[in-house]
């Protein structure tokens, strides 16, 4: 049987303008899939922009090998990460001056 974690990295988190989540060290996964569930948008055509980082060590990061993923309004969004070494988190943009979004974001991992 193969081992499974679900991390909830934000949660009811509200954004605006450039932000980045808390980090989380995934070496024993072979696979990863991020969450993004867009709870509430200041308009609905509010974008988020999302990089999915890796880092050797927690501290130093560069962006993976995964197309930036965008997302309009409220919505869930998902994307998978393969061959990520040890440590995930996300970057990301609310585009728009004084625009803002409420969030929950999730990680699960798999052996």
């Amino acid at each position: 049987m193969r081992q499974t974690q679900t991390a909830v990295l934000e949660r009811y988190r509200v954004l605006d303008g450039d932000f980045a989540t808390e980090p989380f060290e995934a070496a024993w996964a072979g696979e990863a899939r991020w969450f993004v569930q867009v709870l509430e948008s200041s308009t609905p055509t509010t974008r988020l922009r999302l990089t999915t980082q890796i880092s050797p060590d927690g501290l130093h990061w560069c962006d993976a090998e995964v197309p930036t993923q965008v997302t309009e309004g409220t919505t869930l969004h998902s994307w998978p990460v393969r061959e990520f070494g040890q440590w995930l988190r996300i970057k990301g943009t609310v585009e728009g001056e004084g625009e803002s979004v409420k969030v929950q974001i999730y990680l699960t991992l798999k052996e």
